[in-house]
């Protein structure tokens, strides 16, 4: 843990309650893609919770927010009802994008929740160009972009920066660093891993902050949305983590030791907080396991939804395809 003064018990146990929700989220999804029930790809977001349930604080609801295709986490603690996402998940009607997006592009225009990208860095222009627009409209809002490392390799990367600089738009571009794109190890895909120093030489202000760290996630959001917000222009952090499952459930996970993960582990957002917690007198004993309680009904009603969903009428399948001619 990197020291960071707590914050007051509400929001504590606030952050946690998003933790254990993301996480029991992501195990029941990989329960059910094992049954069948969730089909395509899926990635997990398993060891990463401390960024979305930290950084989700920062942004109000007139802020945009753009994520990657593990982005389940970032959509449940944004706001999206659980039922709606697991329904996407099933590819049912009633999900969040009617189905038709599945696991790697949950939307959702009511929250200001545009995906779920899968592309790799697809949605780093989206996030200048929405930050643009806000700037246009007189929009007090900022938009935040979330994506892997393995998107800096990406010619987006430099070409988003580049003009969230030039035009000094209020963006964030938040890079939860996991070590690995996939099966490839920062070090073997990056000359230079000083990810901070690459955003720096476009003149964007740059924060790297312990990932694991729920708490330290948080204030650094804040600060950088707060400062982006106020005119500051684009601002970049580098939020370090680890993903504890497989790249997706197709990963034979052959590029990393076991021992690795296992060390990684021992850093668990989830239980590395808690301690902290109980050891402050903020969490008594046992609050952890009425939180579990808590996200597993939570997760149980989510899958009842979807399981009682309906699927798309054949007759709309071309609908958001085809226009009527005038």
């Amino acid at each position: 843990m990197s020291g960071e003064e707590l914050p007051d018990r509400a929001v504590a146990l606030e952050l946690l309650r998003d933790m254990v929700r993301v996480r029991r989220f992501e195990e029941k999804c990989a329960e059910l893609y094992s049954a069948g029930r969730i089909r395509g790809f899926l990635h997990l977001y398993i060891g990463e919770e401390a960024v979305a349930a930290g950084a989700m604080r920062a942004f109000g609801g007139e802020d945009a927010i753009l994520a990657t295709y593990r982005e389940h986490g970032h959509a449940l603690v944004r706001g999206i009802a659980a039922g709606r996402i697991m329904a996407e998940m099933y590819g049912k009607y009633e999900g969040c994008s009617r189905g038709r997006g599945g696991s790697m592009h949950i939307f959702d225009a009511a929250t200001r929740f545009y995906g779920g990208n899968a592309i790799v860095a697809g949605g780093l222009p989206l996030a200048a160009g929405f930050a643009l627009a806000d700037r246009m409209r007189g929009r007090a809002a900022v938009t935040a972009c979330f994506f892997g490392e393995g998107a800096i390799a990406e010619g987006e990367f430099h070409e988003s920066l580049n003009l969230a600089a030039l035009w000094k738009v209020p963006a964030l571009f938040l890079c939860e660093n996991n070590l690995y794109a996939m099966g490839t190890a920062l070090g073997r895909s990056e000359a230079n891993v000083d990810l901070c120093e690459k955003a720096r030489s476009y003149r964007v202000k740059a924060r790297c902050v312990d990932g694991m760290d729920v708490a330290a996630v948080m204030r650094a959001t804040a600060a950088a949305a707060a400062e982006a917000r106020a005119g500051g222009g684009p601002q970049f952090i580098e939020y370090r983590t680890y993903r504890f499952r497989a790249h997706s459930m197709f990963d034979p996970e052959l590029y990393r030791s076991r021992s690795e993960v296992e060390e990684w582990k021992k850093r668990c957002p989830i239980a590395s907080f808690t301690r902290r917690l109980e050891a402050e007198g903020i969490a008594a004993t046992g609050a952890l396991a009425a939180l579990e309680a808590e996200a597993d009904a939570e997760v149980a009603a989510a899958v009842s939804y979807a399981e009682a969903g309906s699927w798309e009428p054949v007759e709309n399948l071309t609908r958001d395809v085809y226009t009527e001619a005038a």
